[in-house]
């Protein structure tokens, strides 16, 4: 598909980047957060843990959203933009602009991670919370119109769709990951008889609960997370990380309470844009505290 698709292997690359740094800064305050340097990102991808749930999310959409924009500025050559042939031309509507091309982009990634056996569980769970991540970005589109008319009149206005951006993305998929359902095998999985999915009790799974996994696009794991407290497979642990002592200290330190250091630091303040063309700052010193987690 790379061969294929010139500038589909470059878009990827940003695709990982961009959802890795937004894992990152939607998981800053949490003891899990979002570390996958080394052996961390192999060990929770072989588990089927939330965060492992939310890495194939936030990938998923990442790679969505980032083709998405790459077919909407020409740096795709089986793309372009959105021509949204779906919508209907009422109040004078002219389709124009440059909208992001959502429809290739979502078949692409569908194709691209593609579906393996129905009977293998966890490939089901993960080419679910891969579909979660990509519906969260087709629910974030919006149409965005400029006026045209005499004074301003708006009697024609040209509109394009346009993506959310993906930190409103990340935000969603965060919230899913709070919510997120744990499920399991209804049959016996030791004897290679992988059946249904079921939902938590008191979860229904669809209509008649036969469905074998929630129609809603709920995130789902079948593991119960560590603590991510102590250094591990999965993470390096909490000891040394920086807290904010009134937010998460206690919670991202387990209890181990936090040591506190007293540091001067100067940062620039009071700027002023000079004409024309530059910023002019001062020099501010200040004493701040910094908290860090015991070992």
């Amino acid at each position: 598909m790379c061969r294929r698709d010139p500038g589909v292997a470059e878009t990827l690359v940003e695709a990982v980047s961009m959802s890795a740094l937004e894992c990152q800064f939607q998981f800053r305050f949490e003891r899990w957060n979002c570390t996958l340097e080394g052996r961390y990102r192999a060990s929770l991808l072989k588990r089927g843990f939330k965060e492992t749930a939310f890495l194939y999310a936030i990938s998923s959409a990442g790679l969505t959203h980032a083709l998405a924009k790459a077919c909407s500025a020409g740096r795709m050559e089986r793309c372009t933009c959105d021509e949204a042939p779906d919508l209907q031309n009422r109040e004078a509507w002219q389709w124009g602009g440059c909208g992001d091309n959502l429809k290739y982009s979502s078949k692409f990634v569908k194709e691209f991670l593609g579906r393996r056996s129905s009977k293998d569980l966890r490939a089901r769970v993960d080419f679910h919370n891969n579909l979660v991540g990509v519906k969260v970005i087709k629910a974030g589109v919006e149409t965005t119109c400029k006026c045209h008319g005499v004074s301003g009149s708006c009697t024609v206005r040209t509109c394009w769709r346009q993506l959310a951006p993906f930190h409103e993305v990340g935000k969603h998929l965060k919230h899913k990951y709070e919510t997120a359902l744990k499920v399991g095998s209804t049959t016996n999985e030791a004897a290679g008889e992988a059946g249904a999915i079921s939902p938590p009790r008191g979860r229904a799974s669809g209509a008649g609960g036969s469905d074998p996994l929630p129609r809603t696009p709920e995130l789902v794991h079948l593991d119960d997370s560590p603590s991510f407290c102590l250094a591990g497979r999965f993470s390096p642990g909490t000891a040394g990380r920086r807290c904010h002592r009134e937010k998460n200290c206690e919670s991202i330190c387990c209890g181990r309470g936090h040591n506190t250091q007293s540091r001067v630091v100067t940062r620039p303040c009071q700027c002023q844009v000079r004409w024309c063309c530059y910023v002019e700052c001062r020099q501010c010193t200040q004493r701040e505290e910094v908290y860090t987690c015991k070992g």
